[in-house]
């Protein structure tokens, strides 16, 4: 299923992203309370780097699991 970046993640007042539910990417799981900066990947992805772009993910035993970035 697509879904839009701001349904995945949250940009805070100080610039960091935080996923909205818990995510995993590759082995990399984390979710709401994790905050990040635009120097910070996971399963070797830079979301900043995606802002505004459409998310492939499946939802796995509650787990929004990422597959693709359009």
């Amino acid at each position: 299923m697509r879904y839009q970046f701001n349904e995945v993640f949250t940009e805070n007042k100080d610039g960091t992203l935080s996923p909205i539910k818990k995510i995993r990417v590759g082995g990399v799981s984390f979710g709401p309370g994790v905050s990040f900066g635009s120097s910070a990947a996971f399963g070797g992805i830079n979301f900043f780097q995606y802002k505004g772009h459409e998310l492939e993910a499946d939802e796995e035993n509650g787990i929004l699991v990422i597959k693709a970035i359009y």
